[in-house]
């Protein structure tokens, strides 16, 4: 169990991305790249569940209210300089869900290639930009699909 003390618990629960358009967003996620929601855009959220945390999406305009009055109208630079992953079993699985991505609507930014650290990866951007990394190679998984990060 654990003990609350002076320290943050290494978790992150939820990971939210701010959007243009939660309908575009939501058949992007689940109808294209299917992952599962029980939510709609008609809920002003819309929530993912996936192995280890949640994906939300949110009106951008909304999130940046929500965080301070100092955001509102700043828009969303093309390079955040964050990148979501989802790491893969099998090699042949990078270019399956880049392809995947692509006829859902996303732009490859980068084809899968060999990469320095000796895995296999590629990235695409969601229609609003955020770029996601398909990797194999660094991780294993437990039975859930989690990484073990060793």
């Amino acid at each position: 169990m654990y003990q609350r003390a002076n320290v943050m618990e290494p978790r992150v629960s939820l990971i939210t991305l701010g959007v243009k358009d939660l309908e575009r967003s939501l058949k992007f996620y689940r109808d294209g790249l299917g992952f599962p929601t029980t939510w709609t855009p008609d809920k002003g959220v819309i929530f993912f569940q996936t192995r280890g945390l949640c994906l939300a999406l949110y009106p951008y305009e909304e999130l940046a209210k929500d965080v301070s009055p100092a955001f509102e109208g700043i828009e969303r630079a093309k390079f955040s300089g964050i990148a979501l992953a989802h790491n893969v079993r099998q090699k042949e699985e990078v270019d399956e869900i880049l392809k995947l991505a692509e006829a859902a609507g996303a732009k490859i930014e980068k084809p899968a290639q060999n990469t320095f650290w000796g895995g296999y990866s590629g990235y695409f951007s969601d229609p609003d930009g955020y770029l996601w990394e398909i990797a194999h190679g660094a991780f294993q998984f437990r039975e859930d699909g989690s990484v073990i990060v060793p």
